[in-house]
């Protein structure tokens, strides 16, 4: 296994907000409290330490057992649940919607991320514990998000009516799935354990959030991870407090806007990820996840017939906190207020919304965590690897765009030489000649000069390309090996990772695919990573 790593902003796939943080952009310092590397996490630990109590470790940890009674749990993930209790003991989290059969490669992605902070994490700071943590969206409801997983160019879908919280939702519809999937992948020894893993978690549990909670510990449980639901009444009671000032005061709305401001005016080429709203909480009940919403002294829960008084609300708040479901603004908050936490690690859509966050912890007086963007990933196989090599194309030159990968690689191999970079050089120069005469003559004649300059540089550009698309049809076949393997390797013309499942992977690597990505993956390496199959 060869290893490569690119900066973020050379593969073309990244933000420029995402490019410049971790460039660490001086002007996106008061957006984050301290930046990923091994020195900030010294002061995290002594700020998280100070603001986190023991009452609230003693409730994580109940929740923590009784969320995994029904659970194979390993002895790594058992003693990690136990450490919770101890104050020296901090998490590392990321958080993902309950995806079917987790969806894109790039789930995998980010619990080794996770997993891999705590170990370095643990070298550099031996007094320290720390558990990694997979946050399951349970309370998520965009199912049409979740109810697919792409293989081999086939589209794997449950249909079914859904609505409310996406953690609820039976089961039941997924055979269908099963047996199509089963058809598909064949019956090697690899498909055969991909077929038992799909069996178990989604045709043996009662609901998604189960079935989600058996999958990830089947992948992960011999690394310790713990995954957490927040959908739960013990962790959700002591978010009220939080509730009351989203709900009441408006304290997100009114920090996460003002911080929007400072975000536009630091740069225009930065777009707005989420907006906050006055109120960011959902109701949660009976199959429903609609918003809170405040009208004439009123509280309403929008596309139905409840609504509450102020003093209601608060009453039902007090009497069934799991009926408040947090948007993605306070679900940030919610998860750092029950959890002893230190980084978050993300995508970089997530990353990029964080951003907005920080005032709004700060007017609550929660630490805000340090944010990592997570590994990214591109695995390319032996086979890919020798069809690289055959037609010299690197590794950089791979994520160009297509027609920007074809003009260069026409260039390279072709007998002519389609590069009109000198005669445009010697035009200019001759036309600086000509600005020189006119000057001196009448400068009136100064624009009719840069008029001709312009025209004579069109007509050499258009020339170049016919030159360059009279060589592609007469390197026709190169054109569309080049096409059709870069097309394999960026399905969709789209990163692998946010569009094939970990299954085709898992086909030929079997039980040596999980492994080979944690040697592979570095969280604090903040690039892409190249993994190439030898």
């Amino acid at each position: 296994m060869d290893i490569d790593c690119l900066p973020l902003e050379k593969t073309g796939y990244f933000s420029k907000l995402i490019c410049d943080y971790v460039a660490k952009n001086t002007k996106l310092k008061p957006l984050y409290n301290r930046f990923p590397d091994v020195n900030g996490f010294k002061g995290q630990i002594e700020e998280k330490g100070k603001h986190f109590t023991q009452a609230q470790r003693d409730v994580l940890h109940s929740s923590m057992q009784n969320q995994y009674k029904n659970t194979d749990t390993s002895k790594g993930t058992a003693a990690n649940i136990d450490l919770l209790k101890e104050k020296n003991t901090f998490t590392i989290v990321t958080g993902h919607q309950l995806n079917l059969f987790t969806g894109p490669l790039y789930f995998l992605y980010k619990i080794i991320s996770t997993i891999n902070l705590t170990k370095q994490l643990k070298k550099e700071y031996p007094d320290s514990n720390f558990v990694p943590i997979y946050w399951m969206a349970t309370e998520d409801h965009d199912f049409d998000e979740i109810n697919y997983f792409n293989f081999k160019g086939l589209k794997f879908q449950w249909n079914k009516e859904a609505s409310g919280a996406v953690g609820h939702l039976p089961t039941k519809g997924l055979e269908e799935v099963f047996t199509l999937y089963s058809k598909t992948i064949g019956d090697s020894n690899n498909a055969k354990r991909l077929k038992n893993l799909f069996e178990n978690a989604y045709l043996k549990h009662d609901n998604l959030t189960n079935a989600t909670r058996f999958l990830t510990n089947e992948i992960f449980k011999d690394y310790g991870l713990v995954i957490v639901d927040g959908d739960d009444v013990d962790l959700k009671k002591t978010l009220i407090p939080y509730m009351k000032k989203d709900i009441f005061e408006q304290t997100a709305f009114k920090k996460v806007s003002e911080t929007i401001k400072d975000i536009e005016e630091i740069s225009s080429d930065y777009p707005v990820q989420v907006n906050p709203r006055e109120i960011n909480y959902f109701y949660l009940k009976d199959g429903i996840r609609e918003r809170i919403i405040e009208s004439k002294e009123k509280y309403l829960v929008n596309e139905t017939t409840i609504s509450f008084t102020k003093e209601g609300l608060v009453e039902e708040m007090n009497a069934h906190p799991e009926r408040f479901s947090p948007n993605v603004i306070a679900r940030p908050l919610y998860q750092e207020v029950i959890l002893p936490n230190l980084c978050y690690i993300g995508g970089g859509g997530e990353i990029a919304y964080w951003l907005e966050l920080k005032a709004a912890f700060e007017a609550m007086n929660v630490p805000f965590p340090i944010l990592l963007v997570r590994n990214s990933a591109l695995i390319i196989t032996e086979k890919q690897a020798e069809k690289l090599e055959r037609m010299n194309i690197s590794k950089s030159d791979i994520f160009l765009k297509q027609n920007s990968l074809i003009n260069k690689k026409i260039r390279e191999i072709s007998n002519i030489d389609i590069d009109f970079s000198p005669q445009k050089k010697l035009l200019e120069e001759q036309f600086k000649d000509l600005y020189v005469l006119t000057e001196k003559t009448d400068k009136s004649f100064l624009g009719a000069v840069k008029a001709q300059e312009v025209k004579q540089k069109k007509g050499l550009d258009a020339l170049e390309k016919r030159l360059l698309q009279a060589q592609k049809r007469k390197l026709k076949d190169h054109v569309v090996r080049m096409t059709e393997l870069q097309n394999e390797i960026f399905p969709n013309q789209s990163l692998q990772e946010r569009q094939l499942n970990f299954s085709e992977f898992y086909l030929a690597y079997g039980e040596d695919l999980v492994p080979m990505l944690f040697e592979a993956l570095n969280p604090l390496d903040l690039s892409f990573t190249v993994i190439t199959q030898k």
